[in-house]
């Protein structure tokens, strides 16, 4: 990942030119093509890329944590999610979902 020089936005590669995505800003910075290959822009996340927290999220096929107990049921394994909600000097959020009766909780570091 790229940053401007002028503003500090993230830039992406357009036609092998990094270009500042801050409209107000416009700043360009050409690269070497080698280099400006390695920069992908896309528009949307993938869905392996996702972290789904929603009532509805399936949360199987996800790391499991064995150091939890649920609240609801008392089960001690959880599936788990990571998601940074704080700012970033601060520890990230661990999301859970009880393996046994699907409680959700949040779990700070």
């Amino acid at each position: 990942m790229q940053f401007c020089d002028d503003c500090g936005s993230m830039m992406v590669n357009r036609d092998g030119e990094m270009v500042c995505t801050n409209d107000d800003c416009g700043s360009t910075a050409e690269q070497d093509r080698e280099l400006a290959e390695q920069f992908v822009s896309t528009e949307e996340q993938s869905g392996d890329e996702l972290i789904e927290t929603e009532e509805g999220a399936n949360f199987e096929g996800k790391p499991t944590a064995t150091d939890v107990t649920c609240d609801q049921c008392g089960h001690g394994e959880a599936w788990y999610t990571i998601k940074q909600t704080g700012s970033a000097d601060e520890p990230p959020t661990r999301f859970f979902k009880c393996k046994e009766c699907g409680h959700r909780w949040r779990g700070y570091n």
